[in-house]
């Protein structure tokens, strides 16, 4: 089996929506492990309201793996029982859409029985409608975001744990098991939003923004990061880039300004064209290793 991939301090993984028409995620976890990456992140999606009014971020029509996406704790269960090393993680887990009791018990879970090897990438989402059929209110979703993360940090952490907040409210409650990773799995905070630096210092451990185009403009947020979490009395939070681009060159430009863990992105396709995809993903790393040696 390759060694997992890492030049210095970056750490290359992959990315795919994991839906009911694509190579299973097992599959996928087994070819990404034989391939030496470090990691292995499904996005959430619950469903796709069929009259959504909000525009894709993307610009366009909303491509149809959106709606066709496996539940991530289900799918990252499977990648976790058909590999030894590979981390899994969520790509992001939208919280403000899930009880934090039920999530802070299927993170544990996971955690345990992958053998301390999940990430817990986090975010608030984009799709108004989507968070509306959940009873979120748009406006108010990063409040709810930080407060079910706070919740959730509290059950991982007491062995019995209430939380009072303006979203979430419970008196002391036990449960177990506990996260394999102490005090819990890394997490990692999603999105490019002019205050998401805010939310990553209050209840971060990592940043991962998506498709940052601009090397210059990711520097320049990570410096503001660092300045922001001297502020605060912490270490800087690592930083990693989310559907990277797959360019040898590029590759070095990010890690140069910091870059920790590089995510290029797999498209849900059957499992030779998958395969296909991770061996092109894998040459670019390779070349990007060859470059720095």
């Amino acid at each position: 089996m390759a060694a997992l991939y890492r030049l210095g301090a970056v750490d290359f993984g992959v990315m795919m929506f994991p839906t009911d028409d694509a190579v299973a995620p097992d599959e996928l976890a087994r070819l990404a492990e034989a391939r030496g990456f470090e990691s292995l992140f499904f996005p959430e999606h619950t469903h796709i309201p069929a009259s959504r009014e909000t525009d894709y971020p993307g610009g366009g029509e909303l491509p149809a793996m959106y709606s066709h996406t496996h539940d991530p704790f289900v799918a990252l269960t499977a990648a976790a029982a058909a590999t030894e090393r590979l981390l899994i993680g969520t790509g992001i887990c939208l919280v403000i859409e899930r009880d934090p009791i039920t999530t802070a018990k299927e993170v544990a879970s996971l955690d345990q029985l992958s053998g301390g090897r999940f990430l817990f990438g986090v975010g608030a989402g984009w799709n108004r409608e989507e968070m509306e059929n959940h009873g979120t209110d748009p406006g108010r979703r990063f409040g709810v975001m930080r407060e079910r993360i706070e919740a959730m940090k509290a059950i991982w952490t007491e062995d019995e744990a209430s939380y009072h907040g303006r979203y979430v409210d419970f008196d002391r409650i036990w449960s177990w098991p506990k996260p394999a990773q102490r005090p819990h799995p890394p997490i990692i905070v999603g999105g490019n939003g002019k205050r998401v630096l805010e939310r990553v210092v209050a209840y971060g451990d990592e940043w991962m923004p998506n498709r940052i185009e601009s090397v210059d403009e990711l520097r320049a947020r990570i410096d503001e990061l660092e300045r922001m979490a001297a502020d605060a009395g912490r270490e800087k939070p690592k930083v990693g880039l989310y559907a990277a681009p797959a360019d040898a060159s590029e590759m070095e430009s990010y890690a140069a300004i910091g870059v920790a863990r590089y995510v290029l992105f797999v498209p849900p396709v059957p499992g030779p064209e998958a395969e296909e995809r991770l061996d092109h993903l894998a040459s670019a790393v390779e070349e990007y290793r060859a470059a720095g040696s």
